[in-house]
Order: C-alpha cells, then structure tokens, then sequence
C-alpha cells in the first residue's frame, strides 16, 4: 500500500474506475448475447430492438476505450449480416 497521499487516492480512483469499466463491458457482453439468442430463436422483432441497444453499448465502450473501436465495428457487423439472414 502506498504512503504518499496522492498515490492512495490513485489506487482508490483506479478501483473505482475497474468496477465500471467490467460492469460497461459486462452489460456489453450480455446485450451482444441477447440479439444472438433473438437470431437463434427466429425473432426479427426482439432482435431488431435488442440490436439497437446492443450496438448502443458497443458504440460506448468503443468510446471509453474498453475495446477497440474497429472491434466494436466489426461486432456490430456481424450482427447486422446475421439479422439480414434472419429476414431474408
């Protein structure tokens, strides 16, 4: 543990910061899984709603930095193409 009073703040900062950053990109995770699991059951209509705040999520994280913004692209699209097979 640090002695400095401003290094103590910064570990308590730091933790603070982890808690948040997992739960965004937990809630991430979960909105991703929820629109596979819409394609899956042939729902267009959950899926199509799930896909909007599941591309929300990513957008935010991409802008946090908790993941990369061409990964959040990539996953976005991938969700796109399998909605698209969805309703073809």
């Amino acid at each position: 543990m640090p002695n400095i009073k401003s290094a103590i703040k910064r570990v308590k900062t730091n933790e603070t910061k982890k808690v948040q950053n997992a739960n965004a990109k937990s809630a991430m995770r979960t909105a991703v899984k929820k629109v596979d699991a819409a394609i899956v059951n042939n729902d267009a209509a959950v899926a199509k709603e799930s896909f909007v705040e599941a591309a929300r999520k990513l957008d935010k994280a991409a802008a946090k930095g908790l993941i990369h913004k061409n990964a959040a692209a990539r996953k976005k699209s991938r969700l796109m193409k399998k909605m698209n097979a969805l309703n073809a």
